[in-house]
C-alpha cells in the first residue's frame, strides 16, 4: 500500500465520539510572551495492529462530527457572499482565494477580527500561530504581519472586521498590559451574533454599524474572552498619520501639511516618529499600499486603476513598492483569486 504523506492536523482526537478544538479562552499572547495552539502530526501508512485500526475508526467518527461542525459556517460563507454581491460598502470585508497566499507586513491598525471559515490562516514569519476552520483571531492594532491564507478543498475564506477605538467603550477597558491577539473557537452564540451582523449590515446606514460591532465585542467577552478588554493598544501618532494619510491617498500629503494639521513643526513630527520607531515615509508607504492590498484582494479593478487609487500615477512604481512591503507582487497576488492573468 502506498503510503500517505505526513499532514498536520489542528484538532486533537480524545475519546471516541469527541472532537476537541482549540481551547476557547486560553490561547493570546500578551507583549511579555507568546502562546500558541498545539497541532497533532500524523503520519500513517499500513494498519499495523489493533491500535491503528482503532485510529482509522476514529478518523470515520471525526469526519461526521466535522461535516455537523461545519454546517454553520456554509450558512456564514453564503450569507456574506449574498451580501457582497448586492452591496459594495458593507462593514466587513471577505478575503478569499484558490491558491495559497503568504504576504509579510501586511499592516494592521485598528482592531482585526479575523474569522476562518474555509481553509486555515497561519500568522508570523514561521506560521507561529495557526487558524483551522471554524476559529477566529483576533489581532491588535500592530504594525505589521506576516500571513499565509491556505484554501483547503475549493477555497480560502475568511471573514474580516475591523474595529474602530470607540467601539471599546462599551466594555471596560483594561490598558495594564495590551495582548497582542487571542483565539477561539467559532461558537454558536458567536456564530448567530456574526450572522445578525452581515445581515443587518445590508439593511443599516453607516451612521449604525458601530452598534453591532459592539454588541461582538460584548457577546465575545460573555463567552470568557476577557482578553477583549485589553486587546486595543492605545493610537500612537504613527497611527494618528496613518489615518489621515489614509482618508485621502489621492492627494500627496506630506509631512509639513501633516504636521500642521496636528498642531506641531515638521521637526517634533519626525523626532516623536523616531522615538517610535518609525518613519513618516513608511508610514505614507503602508497606507497606501495597504489600501491597494485590500483592493486586489476584494475587487476586480485592474492593477492600474488600484494603483491610481492608491495615488500611484505610475502602474510600475505602485508594483516595485509593492512587491518590496509584501514581497509579492500585486498580479501574484490576484492570480491566487481567479483564474486567468490576473488583470
Amino acid at each position: 500500500m502506498r503510503h500517505i504523506r505526513r499532514v498536520k492536523c489542528s484538532l486533537t482526537l480524545h475519546s471516541p465520539l469527541m472532537v476537541q478544538l482549540p481551547n476557547t479562552c486560553g490561547m493570546c499572547a500578551s507583549e511579555s510572551g507568546h502562546t500558541s495552539s498545539s497541532s497533532l502530526f500524523w503520519a500513517y501508512g499500513p494498519p499495523p495492529d489493533r491500535l491503528a485500526y482503532a485510529v482509522f475508526r476514529q478518523v470515520g467518527r471525526l469526519t461526521s462530527a466535522l461535516t455537523f461542525f461545519f454546517e454553520p459556517m456554509q450558512m456564514l460563507i453564503d450569507l456574506a457572499k449574498k451580501a457582497l454581491s448586492e452591496n459594495r460598502n458593507l462593514p466587513f470585508s471577505v478575503y478569499r482565494s484558490i491558491k495559497e497566499q503568504h504576504m509579510l507586513n501586511v499592516p494592521v491598525i485598528k482592531p482585526l477580527l479575523i474569522v476562518v471559515l474555509s481553509g486555515s490562516k497561519e500568522l508570523g514569519f514561521e506560521g507561529e500561530l495557526v487558524c483551522p476552520p471554524g476559529s477566529f483571531v483576533f489581532l491588535s492594532n500592530k504594525p505589521t504581519i506576516a500571513m499565509r491564507n491556505i484554501p483547503s478543498n475549493s477555497e480560502y475564506f475568511a471573514l474580516l472586521i475591523e474595529f474602530e477605538y470607540s467601539d471599546f467603550e462599551c466594555i471596560e477597558h483594561r490598558s495594564s498590559e495590551t495582548n497582542k491577539y487571542f483565539q477561539g473557537v467559532l461558537e454558536p452564540t458567536l456564530e448567530y451574533t456574526l450572522k445578525q451582523f452581515i445581515e443587518w449590515s445590508e439593511l443599516a446606514p453607516p451612521q449604525l454599524w458601530h452598534i453591532r460591532r459592539k454588541e461582538i465585542l460584548q457577546v465575545m467577552r460573555s463567552l470568557g474572552f476577557e482578553q477583549v478588554r485589553s486587546i486595543m493598544k492605545p493610537p500612537t501618532l504613527s497611527h494618528k498619520i496613518y489615518t489621515i494619510i489614509a482618508s485621502d491617498l489621492t492627494n500627496d500629503l506630506d509631512a509639513g501639511v501633516i504636521s500642521s494639521m496636528l498642531a506641531m513643526s515638521e521637526s517634533t513630527l519626525r523626532r516623536k516618529l523616531s522615538a517610535e520607531g518609525d518613519r513618516f515615509q513608511d508610514i505614507k508607504d503602508r497606507a497606501k499600499l495597504g489600501y491597494g492590498l485590500h483592493l486586489v484582494q476584494t475587487s476586480t479593478n485592474s492593477i492600474g486603476r488600484i494603483a491610481a487609487l492608491c495615488g500611484y500615477s505610475s502602474q510600475s512604481r505602485f508594483t516595485d513598492k509593492f512587491k518590496r512591503l509584501f514581497n509579492v507582487t500585486p498580479t501574484e497576488l490576484r492570480k491566487t483569486r481567479m483564474n486567468g492573468s490576473g488583470e
